[in-house]
């Protein structure tokens, strides 16, 4: 049978390459490609006993710096209006200062990049990096039944996650569904039909191992290298859709809880957030996943976050965000109080807090409001770094990943890991 493709010499374009298969694969950068672009190698994961956990969550639309920031540094700080929402869990929390992702631009463009660090997003032909989420779902995915969760308050097709190759991953919208799609048992027949797809999926993956070492008797040593490194992210690919093969004949988790009704008001976004917060906290207690991210979209209130400082309009925004904090001390609350094997899951689970957004009221990138809870780090402290030089926070992404067990020394525009964070 003829190959959809024909193989040449002439410089390979990777959309043109994979185009008559239809997998949603892509051949990494090769020399005989221009631009040339060296694949960085995935690290491997380390085999903890305890289970580790991340949730990471934007809103996407800035937090008044004046009312989260406090403003001594170190341990004795005195709560900011906004963090005594969070007091209970000052011990378990870790506030930062004076972070932003190196050349991040762009205002409102900056939100795709909160999770990737990847700079110039305001820019033509602007190629998306692979999110924090979705590097960790790489090495310890396959722990659980879902690699990792994608979700969004957000009537747009806003996410936080991106592949590898900057696609964005489509975000899952409603708690109902989603509550569905990890408790609730599919029939004989569905679940047939669920194993035939990633069978499917399987033999899809061999076809393009085969094209490819066809190809690769053409390239260079250097080229021939990077291609050993495609072949094995293809196996670790179809190790997955293995795994989430066998996961279809297992039995899902049982919980008390019911299906939440979704709210379909946009207004209502801290509403709807509580009851994401919900369902995502019952996915971490079952051990369904270990991985969420949550893109939380305020556009409902864009226009009062231009508030030019008056005081009646600084006085409303100020009132949703104190509800955006209240919905996250909720949350906290219950990881807190669930147990699993007599640990807090709030200690085992890292909550990352932020925007990318130091101000939009100015449109500013600069001076991010973020914070970082639970996950066994020594917290209880305001991290203040240089506001006018901002330190990476991707160095902050390159601990959480040592945290979940994945060596790794460096992540996007991080080059180590966060000065003054400590496992405990």
């Amino acid at each position: 049978m003829k190959a959809p493709y024909v193989i040449t010499r002439a410089p390979l374009s990777r959309r043109a390459f994979l185009r008559g298969s239809g997998i949603a694969l892509t051949l990494p950068f090769l020399d005989a490609m221009r631009p040339a672009f060296g694949a960085a190698a995935a690290a491997a994961a380390s085999t903890s006993a305890t289970p580790r956990r991340m949730v990471c969550i934007e809103t996407n639309m800035g937090i008044l710096p004046q009312f989260f920031f406090p403003e001594q540094p170190g341990k004795d700080y005195a709560t900011s209006p906004y963090l005594e929402r969070l007091a209970a869990h000052r011990a378990q929390m870790t506030v930062l200062s004076g972070v932003s992702h190196p050349g991040v631009t762009g205002a409102h463009a900056a939100e795709k990049c909160f999770l990737t660090g990847t700079p110039h997003p305001e820019r033509g032909g602007f190629r998306n990096g692979v999110s924090l989420d979705q590097f960790a779902a790489e090495q310890i995915g396959n722990r659980t039944r879902h690699p990792s969760l994608v979700l969004a308050m957000s009537n747009e097709g806003a996410t936080l996650s991106y592949t590898r190759s900057g696609a964005p991953i489509p975000a899952e919208k409603s708690p109902k569904k989603l509550f569905q799609r990890l408790f609730v048992q599919g029939n004989p027949k569905e679940v047939a039909a669920n194993v035939e797809a990633l069978q499917q999926g399987r033999s899809l993956l061999d076809f393009v191992g085969d094209q490819s070492k066809r190809l690769n008797r053409s390239l260079s040593k250097a080229d021939r290298d990077r291609m050993d490194q495609y072949y094995t992210s293809v196996r670790d690919l179809e190790q997955r859709l293995h795994s989430a093969e066998e996961w279809e004949y297992k039995p899902k988790p049982v919980v008390t809880a019911k299906a939440p009704e979704d709210i379909d008001d946009a207004k209502e976004f801290v509403a709807k957030t509580r009851l994401m917060f919900e369902v995502m906290k019952l996915a971490l207690e079952t051990d369904s996943t270990r991985l969420i991210s949550l893109f939380i979209d305020t556009t409902v209130i864009h226009n009062i976050t231009h508030h030019g400082n008056r005081p009646e309009v600084l006085g409303e925004l100020r009132g949703h965000e104190e509800k955006q904090f209240d919905a996250l001390n909720s949350f906290l609350n219950a990881l807190a109080a669930t147990k699993e094997e007599g640990q807090a899951l709030l200690d085992r689970t890292m909550v990352l807090y932020g925007t990318p957004m130091g101000s939009a009221n100015s449109h500013s990138n600069v001076n991010l409001p973020v914070l970082l809870a639970g996950g066994g780090f020594k917290h209880g402290q305001h991290l203040a770094f240089n506001k006018e030089n901002n330190y990476p926070l991707t160095n902050l992404y390159v601990s959480m990943l040592e945290r979940l067990g994945i060596e790794t020394g460096q992540f996007s525009t991080g080059k180590g890991t966060l000065r003054g964070l400590d496992m405990s």
